[in-house]
């Protein structure tokens, strides 16, 4: 499937907050630079015939001010556009509404960064008790799907292995080493190490059906 460790490694994780007109809102930051050009990158993020190849099936329209609806997801509308450098939209799921930003950028030597910024109002009981792994994990594990469908030629992952993969020791290996390296971004960001590395094995247990430490 992956190499776990590398893959691990390979991504850069941050907390911090910004302040919008409804309040102050969290802010999870997650970044990996791939092997491929900003424009095969960004197709690769925009296209709805590529998206389900990685991530998930998508519908809707994907343009500017469009909606779209992942299945058995999330859905939104497309608010920024700026190709091939950046978008975002609303990240909408039940009466929960949260914000996502994408950032495409070339690096010196040829690669390209992904650089997702999930955007939202957290309420601090929900946060002491989840942390930012509650997401975090997921969009590990997204990034997983981006990694394996760049490095195969924009062939799709095949769902049935990574299923299995997921539900294998070494998934869960790996989502325990995701959600221990939120914790690692949420003490840096400020969080009392204690708490953080709680919350980080209640969402390891809700994602493995393992026991919280």
């Amino acid at each position: 499937m992956i190499e776990t460790t590398h893959q691990i490694n390979a991504v850069r994780r941050t907390i911090g907050t910004r302040i919008l007109e409804a309040g102050e809102a969290r802010v999870l930051t997650i970044s990996q630079t791939y092997d491929t050009t900003l424009d095969d990158l960004w197709d690769a993020c925009t296209s709805a015939e590529r998206i389900p190849r990685w991530f998930l099936p998508v519908s809707g329209d994907l343009r500017l001010h469009g909606r779209y609806q992942f299945e058995g997801n999330a859905g939104g509308t497309v608010e920024r556009c700026d190709p091939p450098k950046s978008f975002a939209a609303t990240w909408e799921m039940g009466d929960e509404i949260s914000w996502v930003e994408v950032r495409l950028s070339p690096e010196d030597d040829g690669r390209t960064r992904f650089t997702l910024e999930h955007i939202a109002h957290v309420d601090d009981a929900r946060w002491t008790e989840y942390g930012p792994g509650a997401v975090g994990v997921g969009w590990d594990m997204g990034l997983v799907g981006l990694a394996i469908h760049l490095s195969t030629g924009g062939a799709p992952v095949d769902r049935a292995a990574a299923a299995e993969w997921m539900g294998s020791d070494e998934g869960r290996r790996f989502v325990t080493l995701s959600g221990q390296h939120w914790a690692e971004a949420d003490i840096a960001s400020g969080t009392d190490p204690e708490v953080a590395r709680a919350a980080a094995g209640r969402t390891i247990a809700a994602y493995t059906g393992a026991p919280a430490d």
